[in-house]
């Protein structure tokens, strides 16, 4: 590799793979044998000038090369290859610190072929920058290699020295020899701890075994030797008294020895210890430290009183005062859980009068009343106070439980002059929505605690209240002064409390306090929260929702009825859930505008009337009936202007067929009789209309419309089958003004009838239909020139409603595809007359 060409002054020269070695004339040589198994291998040349903090890498990548092995025809063609064994010597040892004499020879290498020696060693070795120069030489002609000086081990563990032997004319007949100078060891180090001072805790009466610490120490010399195996041992343990603790020589933890440690006695140890190397042999290398142990407290002292009875005295009536302070001891810790004091009162506090706590700073119980105490009641108290320790209690080793301590106190209650006292203080009164003012709601009177009666007490109100109550000075009757609505200004809390005054003759004043909460009433009136609905063609239940502003229990549920007797024949209501109810027609009711009246009942059973208006409306979404309206046969509705339209439309459509007819009665010839029959099955209705082909076949012939209805028959022989059409066609009946009649069956016999139960004969229907018939399907594809035409018959007109095939017209807003899969079901004498109408 140009080493020169990367970076001339390079003063430091080295590979990231040990594996690889390079000099400084910039030759890469292999440290020991290598494998490819990957086919390729790369490392870097790092080159640094010191001087002028200059650094340059090199990548170098190492390819296995492919070795072409020559085929061979015959074994004795194979050639073996005579190659020189490598003398390789062992690896060289030199003591640290060797005291010489200097130059010390360390090996020698020699070489058959060549004559001068020199070498490239380089130190490998903890925080080293560059090789030691000049610590190494050889000489030129022997190849003797000597060291020029002592060498430390922890600087330099070893070194390798690669040897190179060349010709006088600078040639290397042979691979240079990688050798190896390893620093032996010497005890030239003392082990050390890793910390000036150790410090640890262990809590007393601690069980032996437990425990405490670790002592760390370590050694410079060569690991897994003699020169670093320590033990460890405790020197000394102040106080001087029975050992305590125990110090394991080789891992230098220490435990727990005496099984009492008793922090009140000694609240710590102070040890001196030893770290020796070569195994704690008295020749080895030793260094001492130092560790404390603190002992930890722990709650192994009970508290005691230092006084076992107290005597105290109070007032009665007073509340929330100091009245005696009792004091223990603890030899505990100061300021520990284990010697902070928690005071009870045992007994004697059955009323909750008193209250014991405890005083941080002092450790002391203060005692004090919370509730006043009554002369007449009791002239005297005895309490039982108990004390304990914030941690819980632990037993020392042989020792027994202990009881709790405790002190008994005498309280002495002394008598005063009181004001009255109401009973009770609190007087709750309920009082009714909009009861009327002046209403006795109740009586709140108080007593003298001297006297035990209410004589000579009078009673007041005091200013600022709430002004709802009022109270009679002398008997203490509570009465109304005002109508209590919930709904109103500052009752809709619904409650107010009202501050009473009691005064006896010698003007000592009591309180107590009136609360006056507003029970809710059945005063609102349910209503249905929307009554305009628009009812389409699916005629969907409409779900009517009421509310009601008073609270439970006088508001939901609710019970819905229709008070309109017809209207209630007409439509129902049912419950659907405790917030909804369904009203829905009973049956197909016309369309129109209702107004329906309906009552609704609270639970409290105040009925409210409401009026639901519903848009019965023909419709497919409530949008398309805004503003319109049909007139009911009751004067309840009226017609739109598209209605009345509609109507107009259909009547001039009506007049327009009949005036038809009537021109082509007559005009008609007979071209064929057949026998009069009366149909007996009923034609589907089709909702198209078009022109067959061009078949004029003479079995099609229209037949009489019964009832009402227009048909046809197809003659098969001897007797004909009709099926009628229902629907409201135009028929002969309707053009000759006849009245109701149906057919009947009639045979054939000579060309008259034997039979005629109809009211028209087959030769009038004849006449009637078959010439138009015919000219019409004979006209069907032909224009003004008698040419073939594309034009078919125009198809109806939307007619208004009533006819159950709906709308047939061209401008018809039902979109649905042509349903004609009725034909064929149709009998066979139809066939014919179905594939004239289907086809185009």
């Amino acid at each position: 590799v140009d080493l020169n060409e990367c970076l001339q002054s390079a003063e430091f020269i080295s590979s990231s793979d040990g594996n690889f070695k390079v000099l400084e004339d910039g030759s890469v040589y292999t440290t020991s044998a290598l494998s490819l198994s990957a086919g390729k291998k790369t490392f870097t040349i790092l080159l640094k000038d010191i001087q002028e903090q200059v650094q340059k890498k090199i990548h170098v990548s190492v390819v296995e090369e492919a070795i072409k092995t020559p085929k061979t025809r015959h074994a004795r063609d194979t050639i073996l290859k005579r190659t020189k064994r490598r003398w390789g010597p062992i690896p060289s040892v030199m003591i640290e610190n060797s005291l010489g004499p200097f130059p010390l020879q360390i090996q020698q290498v020699q070489s058959d072929t060549a004559q001068n020696y020199t070498i490239y060693y380089s130190a490998s070795g903890p925080g080293i920058d560059q090789d030691p120069k000049g610590l190494f030489y050889i000489e030129r002609e022997t190849g003797n290699i000597f060291a020029t000086r002592a060498v430390d081990r922890e600087q330099y563990p070893s070194f390798q020295i690669i040897c190179f032997a060349t010709t006088p004319d600078g040639y290397s007949p042979e691979v240079p020899l990688v050798h190896t100078i390893r620093i032996e060891d010497d005890n030239d180090n003392a082990p050390y701890f890793t910390q000036d001072l150790f410090e640890f805790c262990v809590p007393e009466n601690s069980r032996p075994g437990v425990v405490v610490g670790k002592v760390i120490a370590e050694d410079r010399d060569e690991p897994y030797t003699l020169h670093t195996t320590l033990k460890y041992r405790i020197v000394s343990q102040t106080p001087p008294i029975t050992p305590a603790f125990s110090l394991h020589g080789d891992t230098g933890v220490i435990s727990v020895l005496l099984p009492q440690l008793d922090r009140e006695l000694v609240p710590s140890y102070t040890l001196l210890v030893e770290v020796r190397d070569m195994a704690g042999q008295p020749f080895g290398l030793c260094t001492t430290g130092t560790v404390v142990i603190k002992i930890e407290d722990t709650n192994d002292n009970a508290p005691s009183f230092k006084q076992l009875q107290y005597e105290t005295r109070v007032e009665e009536n007073r509340v929330s005062v100091e009245i005696l302070r009792v004091s223990v001891v603890d030899l505990d810790e100061p300021g520990s859980p284990g010697s902070g004091a928690v005071y009870e009162i045992v007994r004697g506090n059955d009323d909750q009068a008193f209250e014991i706590t405890t005083d941080k700073n002092t450790n002391e119980g203060i005692l004090c009343v919370v509730k006043g105490l009554d002369y007449e009641a009791a002239k005297q108290r005895i309490l039982v106070i108990g004390v304990n320790n914030e941690a819980p209690y632990l037993l020392a080793p042989h020792s027994q439980q202990l009881s709790q301590s405790t002190c008994s106190v005498t309280v002495h209650v002394l008598d005063v002059d009181e004001g009255p006292v109401f009973k009770p203080c609190l007087l709750r009164l309920d009082v009714k929505e909009c009861e009327d003012v002046g209403t006795a709601i109740g009586r709140f009177v108080a007593e003298d605690p001297e006297t035990g009666n209410s004589e000579g007490i009078r009673y007041r109100i005091p200013p600022g209240q709430c002004n709802w109550i009022n109270i009679d000075d002398k008997s203490g009757e509570v009465r109304t002064v005002r109508v209590l609505d919930r709904d109103i200004g500052e009752m809709r809390r619904g409650q107010c409390n009202v501050t009473v005054l009691a005064i006896d003759r010698n003007g000592k004043t009591g309180t107590g306090t009136i609360q006056v909460c507003i029970v809710p009433g059945n005063k609102n009136f349910p209503r249905i929260m929307e009554t305009d609905y628009i009812m389409c063609r699916d005629r969907k239940p409409i779900c009517l929702m009421a509310e009601d502003s008073d609270e439970a229990p006088y508001s939901a549920p609710f019970v819905y009825r229709i008070t309109d007797q017809r209207l209630a024949s007409m439509w129902k209501i049912t419950p659907q859930d405790d917030d909804c109810w369904y009203l829905s027609p009973k049956s197909d009711i016309p369309y129109g505008i209702y107004e329906i009246p309906v009552s609704v009942t609270d639970n409290g059973g105040k009925i409210g009337e409401n009026t639901v208006r519903v848009n019965l409306c023909d419709c497919v979404t409530p949008t398309e009936c805004d503003g319109r309206t049909r007139q009911l046969s009751g004067g309840n509705v009226t017609l739109g202007l598209w209605a009345i339209l509609a109507m107009i439309l259909g009547s001039l459509l009506l007049l327009l067929i009949l005036i038809t007819i009537c021109g082509c009665c007559g005009a008609g010839v007979m071209h064929r009789q057949v026998t009069d029959d009366c149909a007996n099955h009923n034609l589907i209705i089709s909702n198209t209309e078009a022109p067959g082909e061009e078949v004029m076949d003479h079995n099609i012939i229209p037949l009489q419309n019964t009832c009402g209805q227009g048909g046809y028959g197809v003659k098969t022989g001897e007797q004909q089958t009709f099926e009628m059409a229902k629907g409201r066609g135009h028929t002969l009946e309707s053009v000759k003004g006849g009245g109701h009649q149906t057919l009947g069956s009639v045979k054939e016999g000579g060309g008259q009838p034997m039979m005629d139960t109809c009211r028209y004969s087959y030769s009038e229907w004849h006449n009637f239909t078959h010439p138009r018939l015919g000219e019409k399907v004979h006209l069907c594809r032909q224009d003004e020139e008698q040419k073939h035409s594309e034009d078919y018959l125009l198809s109806y007109n939307y007619e208004g409603k009533g006819s159950l095939a709906g709308s047939v017209g061209c401008c018809s807003d039902q979109h649905e595809e042509e349903a004609l899969d009725f034909l064929d079901q149709l009998e066979p004498k139809f066939r014919t007359l179905a594939e004239t109408c289907i086809k185009r």
